[in-house]
């Protein structure tokens, strides 16, 4: 896997690589760019890259003094897309938050479009499910006790736990890959501290969300209805934040759409694409 140096230290990502118009996907907490595994295939024509950001995933820990908060975290997306000379990008986002700061911060020139599945918005940050989690991170050894409760069943697949990100459910050998560097790397755990803790206060992320409304380019929102962490009226919201945005409700679903409903997401992504100007480049194979 190919990685880059960034000032917050080294990151890891995946690049399908081709000519097609980019895909820039960011992922949740604690996890990585496996996140997409079953949407990336059905996106034929189409360069998709997908950073492992530091949000407790990443195989690598970051510099002691980097700033992995909320905002930092989008900063260092804007930093990925100026390193590799990105353009025009289509930045996806699924659970994590990640456009109310970039917007905010104004580190937007490099991307073309949005595509927000089921994220934090507005003061949802951190999400009523997962406040009993960012509480333990915050707390000394905490984030270590809570590696031992990830290897739980009663902690991955239980709806009142991390089990309420998935319907369907998650397949264990992939928690095992999110899991991993936390439980093995105490300066991991570190970082991951950093960013779970690291949410503005109600006030200050009202202020910030209301900066969307600035970003002119095409959006495509994509909720769950029956989402248990990002609220569905959220998803209205933003589509009428933003001058140019459309909405695409999803069944059968909680959060992670990407696992629940990966066709019915991709499908989406596609029309909308092709309708923005960003159609799929497809090989010639003849007749």
């Amino acid at each position: 896997m190919p990685s880059i140096e960034l000032s917050a230290g080294r990151i890891d990502y995946v690049d399908t690589g081709g000519d097609g118009p980019v895909l820039v996907f960011t992922h949740g907490f604690p996890m990585n760019e496996t996140q997409w595994r079953r949407v990336v295939p059905l996106l034929r024509g189409y360069r998709c890259v997908l950073p492992t950001l530091p949000l407790g995933g990443h195989r690598q820990p970051m510099r002691a003094d980097a700033d992995l908060s909320q905002r930092g975290q989008a900063l260092l997306i804007a930093e990925l897309l100026e390193r590799l000379d990105l353009t025009e990008v289509t930045l996806v986002m699924n659970d994590w938050g990640g456009p109310q700061f970039l917007v905010h911060e104004g580190r937007t020139s490099r991307i073309g479009r949005l595509v927000m599945v089921a994220c934090e918005a507005f003061d949802n940050f951190p999400p009523k499910p997962v406040k009993p989690l960012v509480t333990l991170v915050g707390l000394p050894g905490g984030t270590w006790l809570m590696t031992k409760i990830m290897r739980t069943k009663l902690f991955r697949h239980n709806p009142r736990f991390y089990g309420v990100l998935s319907k369907k459910g998650i397949p264990d050998s992939v928690l095992d890959d999110w899991f991993a560097p936390s439980t093995r790397d105490k300066d991991i755990r570190r970082d991951l501290a950093k960013f779970g803790t690291s949410a503005p206060k109600r006030e200050v992320l009202l202020d910030w969300s209301e900066s969307l409304s600035n970003f002119e380019r095409p959006v495509l929102i994509v909720w769950a209805t029956e989402d248990r962490m990002m609220p569905v009226e959220h998803g209205r919201r933003l589509v009428d934040l933003f001058p140019q945005a459309r909405l695409v409700e999803i069944r059968d679903s909680w959060t992670l759409i990407p696992e629940d409903q990966p066709e019915e997401l991709a499908n989406a992504m596609l029309k909308f694409l092709a309708d923005t100007g960003a159609a799929p480049l497809l090989e010639d194979t003849g007749s």
